[in-house]
């Protein structure tokens, strides 16, 4: 079943309206002994497309309970910390993310973006995979022939970028005409699925425009510098390069 891209089951979802969101007031909806606590509205960003779950806090009745992670089902499940009590449905709660750690997912995901942009742009390599964590990640590419001085040409092109100071912006397309812009999946496999009837578009402008469903800063100069710390051969043409963001 399709949703709009703005909710998750009974959440709506303000991680994927203003990135800039790190507290906001919420009610319980519901509480799974086994997934966690539902809320009517949430920023905690639940995972997906590389970029790792929010973490944070719950405020309530002078209690706090920590989260820790999320679980997606037919709800977004906010995990409690083990050891702390659990607000029952219906609780007013107060909920507030660990800004430091949001701030640098962010910026991270926004530079990768930038280096996808950057390596599509100048060889044009496919994404194979990735992962990150604050400030430092790793990207695959489907790069079969690599010129000896590879990675300093995407170092240079990717720092070239974000001290151009590019802005970055959020968008939605019914999915006919977000796949009439060419180019908008950048992964060698297409992993959107199949009954998303409305796409997210984070476009990088002048750069790169991608459908993506994570957060992203405001302008590339907020990304900060990237370094590529070691690039790997993984058989098959595949080059992984592994980042980090100061």
């Amino acid at each position: 079943m399709s949703t709009a891209p703005n909710r998750h089951g009974h959440t709506h979802r303000l991680d994927l309206e203003d990135a800039s969101i790190r507290d906001w007031d919420a009610v319980v909806v519901a509480v799974d002994p086994d997934r966690g606590i539902v809320l009517d509205r949430s920023a905690f960003y639940p995972g997906g497309g590389g970029q790792p779950p929010d973490e944070g806090v719950l405020l309530w009745g002078g209690v706090r309970t920590r989260i820790v992670g999320t679980t997606k089902g037919d709800d977004l499940y906010l995990v409690p910390h083990q050891d702390d009590p659990v607000p029952p449905a219906g609780t007013a709660v107060r909920g507030a993310l660990d800004d430091e750690r949001r701030t640098n997912l962010m910026r991270t995901h926004s530079g990768l973006h930038v280096l996808t942009g950057v390596v599509f742009r100048d060889f044009g390599a496919l994404v194979t995979g990735g992962n990150m964590e604050p400030l430092t990640a790793r990207m695959d590419f489907d790069l079969a022939e690599v010129p000896p001085d590879f990675r300093d040409r995407v170092a240079e092109a990717v720092n070239q970028e974000i001290r151009e100071d590019r802005r970055i912006t959020v968008d939605t397309l019914p999915r006919e005409e977000a796949f009439a812009i060419p180019d908008i999946i950048r992964t060698a496999t297409n992993l959107l699925p199949p009954d998303i009837e409305v796409v997210r578009i984070v476009d990088i402008v002048g750069l790169d425009t991608q459908a993506d469903g994570g957060t992203h800063v405001a302008s590339t100069a907020m990304i900060g510098r990237m370094e590529i710390v070691k690039m790997e051969s993984k058989g098959r043409g595949f080059r992984r390069l592994r980042v980090r963001f100061s």
